[in-house]
């Protein structure tokens, strides 16, 4: 991932939509406004983990430790797990309680999924597990169940928080957090998450009931530990779910943090799409001597995903976007735009299109960004989730760890600028062994950031086109077509016009006189 945004920053294609990296400025003083202004700047940089505009990786630099690091070995990369089969182990395979089964029971879950089958067993014995495993492959629930089941065992533990995962967005909070309620129907187990976005009293109120487990992005969660609300002397199991996102978007120092306040006898689980080295580096300070499990297939690309791209002018992008709709007739699909901007822009026109329709009382388009306020992107999901919304533009704030089984097609409206990011947005759709599409518009300029997605997912995109659509302006091309070009009906070009004298008929340009 830093590779290739280096490449893209050499080339000088980054777009022009907003940066993160805006400047925050230090407080300089010690009192309780400099508290405040400092929990502000937490809360803006986990608004800037909910935007579009691509990340820059945080600068590496030493953790201020005063007590000695967990463990010295480097993380070596491991070999990849055999990825169960049909005929795998069942969840009663797996060493967990019978209460916890009848949970898994009532879920619906009938069949672990590799990562579920090789990270569970080993997570309940109570050693530190760092699993590698793409998108859509069922992390949340094999970090979620041996949480549950050390709560089971223990149930009587002593009083504050027992468990903390920390996420890097908002919609992921909550969704973790869900997943925790349904696998802990009828056990004593509570859980709370705590985001930016939200009002902080009603936050401090349930962190006052003493929940067991808490869910949250870093920088709120670490509001809360220099308020004293949060407390994590007792604290037995910390996960870093996307923990190569949370790099990527700068919650690096607030992790460690959080991690240098955590008890040394701690287990710790690491869960990451990618290992790059700042999330290998991570694991060596803060992990004691972690099993690496790699579920990660040699194809980083879903199989079950078809993979498309369509060559288009950009002046057309959202004529082809119609007629894509019109052909393929998604039961559920997410546009994914570069900007929060460009997001407004074709919702509005798809709203639009949606109101001219017959069904103009039913919600059928949604958008969803960075700078919406926190309560419209909660009624935003909630209604994608239940299907009462049909497409949802956004930016890649919804591009890691959301999970809407009805998804059946993803549409890449602006090409993104990290090939990572491709792989996460695909992702969406083809969940848990579904069948899905994705499209990509790539403009004629874009065709460098094509040809690098391809080498890193190793797959050739397949080219396809809409019959009876144009998809590039022929009038542009013939007023850029060079002198003595020849046209298909073998027409000189007409030669340009000479430009009108502005100075008067027979004057010449003036002239000034070099100054001294």
């Amino acid at each position: 991932m830093e590779q290739n945004g280096a490449d893209a920053a050499k080339d000088g294609r980054r777009s022009g939509g907003e940066s993160r990296r805006g400047g925050r400025s230090r407080s300089r003083g010690r009192g309780p406004q400099a508290r405040r202004s400092e929990a502000g700047r937490r809360d803006d940089r986990e608004q800037q983990a909910a935007s579009d505009a691509e990340a820059s990786v945080s600068s590496e630099r030493a953790p201020q430790s005063k007590r000695p690091l967990r463990s010295a070995k480097p993380v070596k990369a491991a070999a990849p797990v055999q990825l169960a089969d049909s005929d795998g182990p069942l969840f009663d395979d797996l060493g967990l309680s019978e209460a916890t089964l009848e949970a898994v029971r009532q879920a619906g879950y009938t069949q672990p999924t590799p990562v579920q089958a090789g990270l569970i067993p080993r997570a309940i014995t109570g050693i530190d597990v760092l699993g590698q495993a793409r998108t859509g492959t069922g992390k949340t629930a094999s970090f979620v169940l041996p949480i549950l089941e050390q709560m089971a065992k223990k149930p009587q533990g002593p009083a504050g928080v027992r468990a903390l995962v920390l996420v890097p967005t908002r919609e992921l909070a909550v969704q973790v957090r869900d997943e925790f309620e349904k696998l802990a129907q009828g056990s004593n187990v509570h859980c709370v998450a705590v985001y930016g976005g939200k009002p902080i009293k009603s936050q401090i109120d349930k962190l006052a009931r003493h929940p067991q487990v808490v869910v949250g992005t870093p920088g709120r969660v670490l509001d809360h530990m220099s308020r004293g609300t949060l407390q994590l002397r007792a604290l037995e199991i910390i996960t870093l779910d996307e923990a190569d996102r949370m790099l990527d978007i700068g919650f690096r120092p607030d992790i460690e943090k959080i991690l240098r306040h955590c008890p040394q006898s701690r287990q710790t689980l690491l869960l990451s799409a990618t290992v790059p080295p700042p999330v290998a580096r991570l694991a060596t300070r803060y992990m004691r001597d972690p099993e690496i499990l790699d579920f990660s297939s040699r194809e980083i690309a879903v199989e079950t995903i078809e993979q498309f791209y369509f060559t288009v002018d950009p002046t057309k992008k959202f004529e082809l976007l119609q007629r894509l709709l019109e052909r393929e007739q998604p039961q559920q699909a997410i546009v994914f735009c570069r900007t929060k901007r460009g997001t407004d822009k074709v919702y509005e026109k798809l709203a639009r299109r949606s109101r001219r329709s017959r069904d103009a009382d039913e919600v059928d388009v949604a958008c969803i960004h960075g700078d919406l306020a926190q309560g419209l992107r909660d009624r935003v999901m909630k209604q994608f989730r239940e299907g009462k919304v049909r497409l949802l533009v956004a930016t890649d704030v919804v591009g890691r760890g959301i999970d809407v089984s009805g998804i059946s097609h993803i549409v890449n409206y602006d090409v993104p600028e990290f090939c990572d990011d491709y792989v996460h947005r695909v992702g969406r759709t083809g969940r848990m062994g579904r069948d899905g599409v994705a499209y990509t518009f790539v403009t004629p300029e874009e065709g460098p950031q094509l040809t690098r997605i391809e080498v890193r997912i190793d797959k050739l995109l397949q080219r396809d086109e809409i019959d009876g659509f144009v998809a590039f302006d022929h009038r542009a091309e013939k007023s850029n077509a060079t002198p003595g070009q020849t046209h298909a009906t073998g027409e000189e070009p007409a030669k340009p016009k000479p430009a009108a004298k502005l100075l008067g008929k027979g004057r010449g340009a003036k002239r000034f006189r070099r100054a001294l």
